[in-house]
């Protein structure tokens, strides 16, 4: 099954020596696992942790004293991941050897989230010291500091997930502190494409995309809970949360015969409508699945009464005490 397959994934942390691999590798996984040292080059192989079928890699430092065979070791553990984290010294600046490191993980055609940590060293100068990285490696750049969290669920984790849909599962499922942003990134994104396939010029024949990209958001989210749902289940929960979902669709597609204005509503109302349904489920599941009929579908109304201009990119606080 798809969303099964999505819960086995490999992420590995690569990066110059002494730049916080590992003190980042130990956040994520929420206990010591890799030695953590002020003496550059600690990590002498790859230490590999397993979080159920997830696998974690930390890798030692790039530009080690006589460490090319260590360098060659981490960009192999590289070559076989699903996304790779680079993790840059924000303190030390953006030095020629870690340009290169960039490039060499560029080419091995494997997604790579550049991270720019201890950003507490740097606090006043973070802004520039940031546009500075991502001009010279003209990619975004997420600044953490692996020592206190900062950024790390917020702003990296989700960042994975835009590199690599399929990590949602696996992070969500098996790293429990950041099921919720992995969540909400997840139906933002359903929300968009759904928007997207919506204001598509066809009537009637977009219905069948959106119910299937609907009950796929849903499975995914069931799976980060560690809840294992059927379709029939899926459907049943967007049915009772909408009501006649299918007739919503109707409704909403009809629209499209007044030429322009109506393709635009129609992607707005299904945008809105997938984002509510979206965190109406991550809410089903964070209750153990105790929400009644009655409770999901108050829920749903009450997100959908509030005015939005577009699906936001960074969904609202107070969505956490819907």
């Amino acid at each position: 099954m798809e969303v099964e397959e999505e819960a086995h994934a490999r992420l590995a942390i690569v990066g110059p020596v002494n730049s916080g691999k590992s003190t980042l590798f130990n956040l994520i996984k929420g206990r010591k696992v890799s030695a953590v040292k002020a003496v550059p080059g600690t990590t002498q192989g790859i230490v590999t942790e397993e979080v159920g079928p997830f696998t974690l890699i930390d890798t030692p430092g790039f530009g080690e004293v006589g460490g090319v065979d260590r360098a060659a070791l981490a960009q192999a553990a590289a070559e076989q991941a699903d996304v790779a984290i680079l993790v840059l010294d924000a303190s030390a600046g953006l030095r020629q050897s870690d340009y290169d490191l960039y490039e060499s993980l560029q080419a091995i055609d494997v997604p790579v989230v550049v991270a720019m940590n201890k950003i507490d060293l740097i606090k006043r100068d973070l802004a520039d010291a940031r546009a500075d990285v991502e001009r010279k490696l003209a990619t975004t750049v997420i600044p953490i500091s692996a020592k206190d969290g900062t950024g790390v669920a917020e702003k990296l984790i989700p960042a994975i997930v835009e590199a690599h849909p399929w990590m949602a599962v696996a992070l969500g499922r098996y790293l429990p502190p950041y099921r919720r942003q992995i969540s909400r990134r997840l139906v933002r994104n359903a929300s968009i494409l759904n928007g997207v396939i919506a204001a598509g010029p066809v009537p009637i024949l977009d219905i069948p995309l959106l119910l299937t990209s609907q009950v796929r958001m849903v499975l995914r989210i069931g799976a980060i809970y560690g809840e294992a749902m059927s379709v029939r289940h899926a459907r049943e929960l967007l049915t009772t949360m909408a009501g006649s979902v299918g007739l919503r669709y109707l409704a909403t597609t009809l629209g499209k015969f007044v030429p322009g204005p109506g393709w635009l509503i129609a992607a707005a109302v299904t945008g809105m409508g997938t984002w509510a349904m979206g965190h109406v489920a991550i809410s089903y599941f964070e209750s153990g699945k105790r929400l009644s009929s009655k409770e999901l579908r108050e829920r749903y109304k009450q997100i959908m009464r509030r005015p939005r201009k577009a699906i936001p990119i960074e969904e609202d606080e107070d969505v956490k005490a819907i």
